[in-house]
């Protein structure tokens, strides 16, 4: 039987019933839902598994297609790829939570939601916008301490914990566990002792409730390694991006670091090619550039199959 015979079947099936066909379907994403989120789960039980950062759909697909386990959104890739500029000033929350249901509906591997500071500052607000998130469908959600304000980059930790606290809250009310990480973005905000920030905030964003911890910016071995003891044994984020590109996976497995994302270095990957060929055709009048293209029969070939 095929799919859409199945689901003709089903929805004949609940009629029958008395059983509204719009509740089934929100049962199967409900049901889809919880196996993305324990597959999740498990990939961070052990091991080292690369998180890749798709920017949109076709991107989702090809990563899922060529292997990775899960996928997480990058708010700068995004934002980049609708004419903005990256942060929760610049892109609409709704906007974002609509962002995020693309990406569920386009792949069946856990989607982690960069979800910003939870584009709000008062912990009850960060709660309220976390059952938003979590009703697209990802299978996690990331909640940072950057309060997007220049006079004070970072949200003051006792607020920041509290923030951590009702994010972890509103996520053991729903009864869906997603993975919640917790980031501290001292290095990004570039915070005079970016290092003992983060081991200050880290252990006590874990305590907090947070699954997994991130520090993004971090790039040197024996940083890395102070951050991995400091909140074990729960798992450790690192970012991956040009001022660390140097580190390979086995490197940062052997230093304990459970997950590895890449932000919005893919995207910017790719905004990379499409400047160079631009570029050449408007100042050499020439298109060498797409010698090197992704055949357009390979990319077809790989929607049609969607």
């Amino acid at each position: 039987m095929t799919l859409e015979n199945l689901q003709r079947f089903l929805v004949k099936l609940t009629s029958a019933f008395d059983f509204p066909a719009e509740h089934f379907y929100i049962c199967r994403k409900m049901n889809q839902q919880q196996t993305a989120i324990e597959n999740f789960r498990v990939l961070h039980e052990s091991g080292c598994f690369v998180l890749p950062n798709p920017w949109d759909a076709g991107s989702a697909i090809y990563l899922q297609r060529i292997g990775f386990k899960a996928l997480a959104t990058t708010s700068a890739g995004f934002a980049f790829a609708k004419g903005f500029s990256d942060g929760p000033a610049h892109v609409p929350r709704d906007l974002m939570l609509e962002h995020f249901r693309e990406l569920v509906k386009a792949t069946s591997l856990p989607v982690n939601a960069d979800f910003q500071n939870g584009y709000a500052d008062q912990p009850e607000d960060v709660a309220a916008n976390v059952k938003l998130c979590m009703a697209t469908g990802v299978a996690g959600l990331s909640i940072e301490d950057n309060s997007d304000r220049s006079d004070q980059p970072l949200y003051e930790s006792g607020l920041a914990i509290e923030r951590i606290k009702a994010a972890r809250a509103a996520i053991d009310e729903s009864a869906v566990p997603l993975v919640l990480t917790a980031r501290c973005e001292a290095w990004l905000v570039a915070d005079p002792s970016p290092l003992r920030t983060s081991l200050d905030r880290l252990p006590a964003y874990a305590e907090a409730g947070a699954d997994c911890l991130y520090a993004p910016g971090v790039s040197a071995s024996e940083e890395i390694s102070q951050i991995v003891k400091a909140v074990a044994p729960k798992p450790v984020n690192v970012l991956v991006s040009s001022n660390n590109s140097n580190l390979t996976v086995a490197q940062l497995t052997d230093l304990g670091v459970r997950r590895i994302s890449v932000g919005g270095a893919l995207a910017r990957a790719a905004w990379a090619g499409f400047i160079q060929a631009a570029k050449e055709i408007r100042d050499e009048g020439r298109f060498g550039s797409f010698a090197d293209a992704t055949p357009f029969g390979e990319l077809n070939d790989l929607f049609a199959r969607r």
